[in-house]
Order: C-alpha cells, then structure tokens, then sequence
C-alpha cells in the first residue's frame, strides 16, 4: 500500500523528498548528524500506517470530487474558496498528528501557519483543489519530525541508562 500512497502523492504533486526536507529543516537544529535520507525514511514510516492512509485517501478524494464539481451545496462552494471557518481539513489532518503525539501537534501548528515548501504551493492551489492535502501533508512531515524526535529521546535516555550500569 506504501507505493500506491506515494503514487497517490506524486499524482497530486507531492514528492516524498520535498516532506523529507522540511523535515529536515525542523530536526537538524536538535539532530546534528541528521541526513536527508533519515527524513525520507521517517516520512515513509509515517505513510506506511493505515491510519494515516485512510486519512490521505479520504481528503485527496474530496479534494478531486470538488475539483469535479461532484459535491453537494453547499460543500461544493466551501470547497472552492477554501472557506477559512471550515475545519474539517484540520480535523482530519489531526487523525495523523494523533498517533505521533503532542510533538506532533504542534509541530502542525507551526507548519500550518508558516506554510512552508510544498504546503504553501499547495495551499495556493494553482489549478486544482488542495483543500485537505494541504494539511495532510504539514501532518505527514509533523509526524515524521515527531518519529524523529521520539526516536532520538529514546537513544538519548537508553545510552543514560546504559551509563548508569
């Protein structure tokens, strides 16, 4: 399912190696020996979780149904203007942020407001619809910066303890 999620991203111009590098950007101040290739590995991990896939293929779904025109009134015209009091988009991305924890979350926040990279390209739309990707994508690279951060706390206080003994 991993390369159909993928696939899914790059049809709706979304790389893999473009959420590797925000992540990178959010982790290299804390991770001084962090690779891009680490970035890359957690984003994947993050995409290889069912709850996550649900959550991407639901919005990518109702992003192409709007483009379409195939959603019901008034949905159809919140999803054109990309209504700025409809947070479902946020609600949704949150199902992601969810499973990594409050790191996670904030980590969203930031992303969300700072829009940075590909999510500001996919908020601004150009031609097609991003109303949920753009925010299942600031939660996909949250996550993984979060997978990092976990990762790196748990190494840090396994080597503490090993000192102890």
């Amino acid at each position: 399912m991993l390369d159909g999620m993928i696939k899914m991203l790059k049809d709706r111009g979304v790389e893999v190696a473009q959420l590797a590098e925000i992540v990178f950007s959010l982790q290299k101040p804390y991770h001084s020996t962090l690779t891009l290739e680490e970035c890359e590995e957690n984003v994947r991990r993050v995409l290889t979780k069912r709850e996550v896939q649900h959550a991407v293929y639901t919005g990518i779904a109702l992003d192409m149904l709007a483009e379409a025109g195939n959603l019901p009134e008034p949905l159809q015209k919140i999803m054109e203007q990309d209504e700025p009091l409809y947070g479902i988009d946020e609600i949704l991305a949150l199902s992601i942020t969810n499973v990594y924890g409050s790191i996670a979350m904030t980590n969203f926040g930031y992303l969300d407001k700072t829009k940075q990279g590909i999510i500001g390209k996919l908020n601004n739309h150009e031609g097609q619809i991003h109303v949920f990707l753009d925010d299942l994508v600031a939660s996909i690279i949250a996550s993984a910066a979060a997978r990092l951060a976990h990762q790196r706390h748990a190494r840090s206080y396994e080597d503490s303890q090993r000192d102890k003994s």
